[in-house]
């Protein structure tokens, strides 16, 4: 071994590794993925958009395709954060009419998985329910999967990917999904 390769080899042995990111725990991801949708439910958006990193993506995939990449195929969603702030100015304003009065929904969130971490990004799953009511409409049911990457900040969680699969074969039936999945 050349005695630049040997000294390498030595520094790195001695050099302070950067302390792992700390664990994360299912319950903590839970209460945290049940603080998202209360925020949601209850319309507070702008609380809702502090949960997102700066480089956040919001996707629903098309239902025929749901593994499928956003740069290569139609989305139902496909937003990075500009567009998320936009989405949440326009649907806070009088004038998004698919949304005036805003609809009432209550998510339900279920079966919760943690399939690993990588430093400080956490990959998630959950099953979720969204009941969805507008006044002279039927009720809606929207059934997916959401899969996220969170980010561990701090004591909390930032989220940087969120996808939303939906279940039904038919997003017509659905009727517009002019709100956050």
């Amino acid at each position: 071994m050349s005695a630049t390769r040997a000294q390498a080899k030595k520094r790195a042995a001695t050099t302070p590794k950067a302390a792992p990111a700390r664990a994360a725990t299912r319950a903590e991801v839970e209460d945290f993925l049940y603080r998202e949708a209360d925020l949601l439910d209850e319309w507070r958006l702008d609380d809702w958009l502090a949960l997102l990193a700066e480089d956040a993506t919001y996707r629903v995939p098309s239902n025929d395709r749901p593994g499928a990449d956003p740069r290569e195929t139609l989305f139902t969603i496909a937003d990075d954060m500009n567009r998320i702030r936009a989405r949440v100015k326009r649907l806070k304003s009088a004038h998004a009419h698919a949304e005036s009065p805003r609809s009432r929904t209550r998510r339900m969130i279920h079966n919760v998985r943690l399939h690993g971490q990588e430093g400080d990004l956490l990959r998630v799953s959950a099953n979720f329910v969204v009941y969805r009511f507008r006044r002279l409409q039927p009720t809606r049911e929207y059934v997916g999967r959401y899969d996220y990457a969170l980010r561990l900040d701090g004591e909390s969680f930032l989220i940087k990917d969120r996808r939303a699969v939906l279940d039904s074969t038919a997003l017509a039936e659905l009727g517009a999904v002019s709100f956050i999945l």
